[in-house]
């Protein structure tokens, strides 16, 4: 999937999608919409920030806890074509029935015309059969293309 924003100066970014998902383009920072079976989903955002790359990693997973009273997160390095990257994993829940696992890719992109936050945002409801993998997938590496 290629994921695209109106910003002229902002990348364009190339996703790997797994088999059956489906696939819209978005509006504003979002660059597209992905949708897979049981409830999983993905969003790719390509937001300008004026940031350092551990500034907007911070603000980007602190956006992530506040999602719910009750959540976790693991982070780990995942630098991307000489850009820095941190993976994402972790939960939110307020009920047991409406527990979410999610798996993000996040890229501090910089460019001659300003820095880009890039992320990769990936959900399931908790123990969804099948998240593993395609999250797997679409936190993976994916293409930059820089205007």
């Amino acid at each position: 999937f290629v994921a695209k924003v109106a910003d002229p100066a902002a990348p364009v970014i190339t996703v790997p999608v797994p088999d059956g998902w489906s696939m819209q383009g978005g509006s504003g920072d979002i660059g597209g919409y992905l949708k897979g079976p049981q409830g999983m989903d993905s969003t790719i955002s390509i937001a300008a920030t004026a940031l350092e790359p551990a500034k907007a990693f911070d603000q980007y997973a602190d956006r992530l806890m506040g999602e719910s009273a009750v959540s976790s997160i693991s982070v780990l390095p995942a630098e991307l074509c000489q850009y820095s990257g941190q993976k994402m994993l972790g939960a939110w829940s307020d009920t047991p029935q409406n527990a979410v696992e999610f798996v993000d890719r996040v890229v501090h992109i910089w460019t001659n015309a300003g820095n880009y936050l890039v992320s990769v945002h990936t959900t399931a409801p908790t123990g969804t059969t099948g998240f593993d993998a395609a999250a797997e997938l679409l936190a993976g590496d994916f293409e930059i293309l820089l205007p």
